[in-house]
């Protein structure tokens, strides 16, 4: 057994590659793009280490080209969920006993397979089976996956390291355990890198996984399986099925062995799973960790003072770069009536400019958003928006003939209080409130108290005072905070990701505190010297 205090290689964050026309990365990942387009791809589930096709399968459709299916995925059933279950258990003492240092290793060569041989693969795949422009698949599938699983190993040590006060005559000294039983990782389909970090950083600790990805990630997720296991792996430590997802939930929440549930997802589906978690909290060996991140309907809010041309790109890239499919996306924004006319007019502008269709074509800005109900919901948002007089500043359209595409939209409401300022949509469209330059404090307030939500936001304003008071009068409405900036695009060590209210449980992905929430720590103290006497010295 080696001995020393290790140290993880210092963590950077993984250099964005840009895709240029002629650049060889582009002409690289057309190649592989191809590859993966010539036949459909098979999904197993990853049960104990190996590979288990089940009876019942379902296909990924291909959002931007309905016509050919990502993959052909294999549904767990019942006896599946149990099976990966059994497989994590037995895999935890082994696992929990490894030296952490070479679970890490195990993930920070992980890190390195993604950001070179992999990472045509998992962009690829995020491309084809999730509709991401090139831009977008990279500055997560690549690089944000590769941040987490090797900023989680920096955490990780910085974690280990913190250690209690020992005085004179004793040693004191924190072990960091896993938890006790089984984690339940479920997570979505918009971003890979999520989809990647929520089973692995509960994993890195010591904890052993069941990880339910959404059907509509199911490709990528498959590619990042195989990554884990050529990175070494051991087998049972993470456990992939795919399929219904509520089915998957309801056999682990009823097992006594849960130990912890890492999910992001609607705070629909949040609130369902918290209920069975209540409901079974009687047979549970331990009360069940729950960290998540539920979606958010998230703001702009720009002061008189705003620079239009930074506002009008952020208000473009916030709300429309993958679709608005992020739960950080812009979807409300409160416009001073002094600069709406230029505001306006840059976005019309913008979006008159922004290309819509096939993400394969490296090329384009904006793909398909991910289902039938998506597109459904959106569709009906944009014909409500219509019946109840909203003005259609920009976009409105939708064609599901070839995929399921919407146009990028802008809506303008009189109404603050509107169902489209306070629903979250998860897609391309952004509804304005124009108000009066002289309310920005009374503006504020209905920032705060309009939505349930609490995830992302953002103030643009050259006047600081404005900027101070909106810091302070914001203060709950986001766990994420811009200053100038879109309300999106949060970087692993740069800006811990999560929000509270309806938005989770605001554990920050991307830092140290998500990390200790998978951990339970033992206090040990060893005395040298013990009192050999049971009388204090007040005594006499």
């Amino acid at each position: 057994m080696s001995t020393g205090l290790f140290e993880v290689p210092p963590a950077m964050n993984e250099p964005i590659l840009g895709y240029a026309p002629g650049s060889p990365e582009r002409e690289s990942l057309e190649r592989r793009i191809e590859e993966l387009n010539r036949d459909t791809v098979e999904a197993p589930l990853y049960i104990d280490g190996k590979e288990v096709r089940s009876d019942e399968t379902f296909d990924q459709p291909r959002p931007h080209r309905l016509a050919d299916p990502a993959a052909r995925v294999h549904a767990a059933g019942e006896e599946h969920i149990q099976a990966s279950i059994d497989a994590a258990l037995r895999a935890r003492e082994e696992w929990s006993s490894l030296p952490w240092e070479e679970r890490a290793a195990i993930f920070l060569r992980a890190a390195d397979l993604v950001s070179g041989p992999w990472r045509d693969t998992l962009n690829a795949s995020t491309i084809i089976g999730q509709s991401k422009s090139v831009h977008q698949a990279e500055i997560e599938a690549a690089c944000e996956l590769c941040d987490f699983l090797r900023f989680n190993a920096h955490f990780a040590e910085q974690i280990y390291r913190d250690q209690p006060l020992s005085p004179e005559g004793m040693w004191n000294r924190v072990d960091y355990r896993p938890l006790e039983g089984f984690v339940l990782a479920i997570t979505p389909f918009n971003f890979t890198a999520i989809a990647g970090n929520l089973p692995t950083a509960p994993a890195l600790l010591g904890n052993v996984v069941v990880w339910k990805p959404s059907e509509k990630q199911a490709l990528s997720a498959h590619f990042f399986m195989e990554v884990l296991k050529a990175c070494g792996l051991p087998d049972g430590v993470i456990n992939l099925v795919h399929g219904d997802g509520a089915l998957a939930a309801d056999v682990a929440t009823a097992h006594p062995e849960l130990a912890g549930l890492h999910f992001t997802g609607s705070a629909a589906v949040l609130k369902d799973l918290w209920k069975k978690v209540g409901q079974n909290v009687d047979r549970y060996r331990n009360y069940p960790r729950i960290v998540a991140e539920s979606g958010g309907k998230d703001f702009v809010v720009a002061h008189p003072s705003a620079e239009v041309e930074p506002l009008v790109v952020a208000l473009g890239r916030g709300a429309f770069e993958y679709q608005g499919q992020k739960c950080s996306a812009a979807s409300r924004a409160y416009i001073p009536r002094s600069l709406w006319p230029e505001v306006k007019e840059g976005i019309q502008e913008m979006v008159s400019e922004i290309t819509v269709g096939n993400v394969e074509d490296l090329s384009t800005f904006m793909g398909a958003v991910i289902d039938a109900g998506a597109f459904q919901r959106h569709r009906e948002a944009i014909e409500q928006a219509k019946s109840d007089g909203l003005e259609v500043v920009a976009g409105g359209g939708t064609d599901d003939s070839e995929g399921w595409f919407v146009q990028p939209t802008v809506l303008r409401t009189d109404d603050p209080r509107h169902d489209l300022m306070e629903r979250e949509l998860f897609g391309p469209i952004v509804t304005v409130y124009v108000y009066d330059d002289d309310k920005w404090s009374e503006t504020l307030e209905l920032v705060d108290t309009t939505s349930p939500y609490g995830l992302t936001g953002a103030v643009f304003s050259q006047d600081r005072s404005a900027v101070q008071e909106a810091h302070q009068r914001l203060r709950y409405a986001a766990g994420n905070f811009y200053v100038n900036d879109k309300p999106t695009g949060s970087v692993v060590g740069q800006q811990p990701f999560g929000g509270a209210r309806a938005s989770g449980t605001n554990d920050k992905a991307g830092s140290f505190l998500n990390l200790t929430r998978w951990l339970s720590p033992r206090a040990i103290k060893e005395t040298h010297a013990p009192p050999r006497d049971w009388r204090y010295p007040h005594m006499g």
